[in-house]
């Protein structure tokens, strides 16, 4: 099916033959890919940049501190225009990545704000020119001042700035670089068709049969992924290895001590917090993921589980199909009981046209919440099937809307939290959620249902997230002495795979080339393990919160209102919470083995 038209026809809806769902309207950002509003904003933006290249290179240390906050005023109205370009470009392709006249017309967009952007890139190099002193004294002036905490996080990168001709080199080249090969990975996704029983699937059609109720379709869908990831493995591998490989001389450049700092500096986070969590997940494995696969096993009757029935519903457990409407009112319901003022964010998202929920061919897998400009308003990515875990994964996106919506005052340069901190708000937000459908199940059978489906989602959150960074890790350290062969990477894969998940499941051969198809190796190096930090840190609020509800909600929504502007010590600390502190990783996997503990006395 084709992708949402630029300007949608309002009344437009896709449904699964049960119930019709919603697709986003990206009229908001602009009315189509030719639109005089598009073609005015690149136009001015180009003449704007150049402008203030003209006015402010080599001048910005000499700047007195109301002209230097009047110079950021400008330059963040420009990025704020830069990124409702490229917002709308990269939902306009998520929305068919098949499509080539939509990746045509993203990559031109993002080679146009890549050119603009070169003119403006000499801002943040001057500004880290300035010495601390002088800046300290410039903060005198209240423009200036409140600009403080994006200047603290621009100024992080000092020590791994390059020289303004290779800081210039590297952004333009981008395009045609680590960008491009994003985009083959992107587009050979999309491009996979996975048979079943005289079907062509997609790849979000195809891992949604791995929690079917029917072993024999697990079974099969699982086989079929396998062998196709593994017919493209060259392809993913000679992606994988050139990006590593990209990372590893930009690295070297930069001086990061290692492959994982330059993720841990952009997320605001120390080296040392980082690993503590790396550690305390891994020494968590046995009491976690071993213990409860070994559960699951004799639930199912076996010694061992295959590797498709990781994620299985219970042999008792009958996943009924919820309906879009039910899963709005379920989602929002949880939300309200916590917060009103959370609830009616929430709202807007269904009454606005702010979600695109359907599973269509070309779309893109999985789901995401694009916060796109604090002007406009964020958008959610579903691949929504009717399943309780589609439900969660809506109250999960819900909440990064959520987060977006109320950080967007903080204005584009500060709005943006850290990864380590965009997680908190979106594992609360299905936090909440399931906590409402438990506290209404007094059935010993269907809590136990429910309680093994949120181990199984915490599992896949901390445990495999874990093990997926480890695998990042490994292969990035390697790729630094030589290229890796697919079968290396798959070997490492499996390795890593196997720690983590423990010898209650058998991981065959059709298992090696997964690995393959997650993007977050693509896209963002070492991205995952904010996954972990976020739903370790939301069971430890979730804790704070159970034990005291007076002024929670207030605490935590003024928490998500911040963005960008404070650092992770900061934020908690109104909740007495320490991420540096061993004891705060402790707290937040015990919540995990609290649950499993639950599920023994089930039986």
């Amino acid at each position: 099916m084709p992708a949402p038209h630029d300007a949608a026809d309002p009344a437009a809806t896709r449904s699964t033959g049960v119930q019709p769902l919603p697709e986003w309207d990206l009229s908001d950002l602009y009315p189509g890919r030719d639109s005089p509003e598009l073609t005015r904003d690149l136009t001015t933006l180009a003449t704007d940049a150049s402008a203030f290249h003209g006015r402010y290179q080599t001048k910005v240390v000499a700047l007195p501190g109301a002209k230097l906050g009047a110079a950021i005023r400008e330059y963040e109205r420009m990025q704020e225009v830069a990124g409702r370009i490229l917002s709308y470009a990269d939902l306009m392709r998520a929305g068919n990545i098949a499509d080539p006249d939509i990746a045509r017309f993203a990559q031109t967009m993002q080679e146009r704000i890549n050119a603009i952007s070169t003119d403006l890139l000499f801002f943040t190099l001057e500004l880290n020119r300035i010495e601390d002193a002088d800046l300290e004294a410039k903060f005198a002036d209240p423009t200036l001042a409140h600009y403080a905490p994006w200047l603290r996080d621009v100024r992080a990168q000092r020590p791994h700035q390059l020289s303004d001709d290779l800081e210039k080199l590297l952004h333009e080249k981008s395009v045609a670089g680590r960008a491009a090969w994003m985009r083959l990975f992107d587009e050979t996704i999309a491009d996979l068709r996975f048979a079943f029983r005289g079907r062509e699937l997609t790849e979000a059609e195809a891992l949604n049969l791995l929690s079917d109720s029917d072993a024999a379709v697990r079974r099969e869908a699982a086989l079929s992924i396998g062998d196709v990831l593994g017919r493209h493995g060259r392809t993913f591998a000679l992606i994988t290895n050139t990006l590593a490989k990209d990372k590893e001389v930009e690295d070297r450049w930069r001086h990061f001590a290692h492959p994982i700092s330059a993720r841990n500096l952009s997320n605001l986070v120390e080296d040392d917090v980082v690993e503590a969590l790396i550690a305390a997940v891994r020494d968590s494995y046995p009491r976690l993921a071993h213990r409860y696969y070994r559960l699951k096993a004799g639930w199912f009757g076996v010694e061992q589980l295959p590797f498709w029935d990781r994620n299985a519903p219970l042999p008792s457990d009958v996943d009924r199909h919820v309906s879009w409407p039910e899963a709005r009112d379920m989602v929002l319901t949880a939300y309200r009981a916590f917060s009103p003022d959370m609830a009616a964010v929430g709202e807007r998202f269904f009454a606005s046209r702010w979600i695109d929920a359907p599973v269509r061919p070309g779309k893109s897998p999985g789901a995401f919440a694009h916060p796109t400009v604090p002007g406009a308003h964020p958008y959610l990515l579903l691949n929504y099937q009717g399943k309780l875990r589609d439900v969660m994964t809506l109250a999960h996106e819900l909440g990064h809307g959520v987060h977006q919506v109320l950080a967007a005052d903080q204005g584009a340069l500060m709005a943006d939290t850290p990864l380590t901190l965009a997680e908190t708000a979106s594992v609360f937000g299905e936090m909440l959620t399931f906590r409402a459908f438990l506290a209404r199940e007094s059935d010993p059978a269907r809590r136990k249902i429910m309680i093994a489906a949120k181990v199984e989602d915490m599992l896949n959150t901390v445990v495999r997230q874990i093990a997926f960074v480890t695998f990042e890790k490994r292969v990035h350290d390697e790729r630094r002495e030589a290229e890796l062969t697919a079968e290396r990477l798959c070997d490492i894969w499996m390795e890593v795979q196997r720690e983590s998940l423990g010898p209650a499941l058998r991981l065959d051969d059709a298992y090696r080339y997964y690995w393959s198809y997650i993007p977050h190796f693509i896209h963002s190096p070492f991205y995952v393990y904010a996954y972990a930090f976020g739903d370790c840190l939301v069971n430890s609020l979730y804790a704070v919160y159970e034990d005291a509800h007076e002024g929670f909600a207030k605490r935590y929504l003024t928490m998500l209102r911040a963005g960008g502007t404070l650092r992770h010590r900061d934020l908690l600390a109104p909740f007495d919470l320490n991420a540096a502190d061993p004891a705060f990783w402790s707290k937040g996997l015990g919540i995990i083995a609290e649950f499993i503990d639950e599920l023994e006395v089930l039986g």
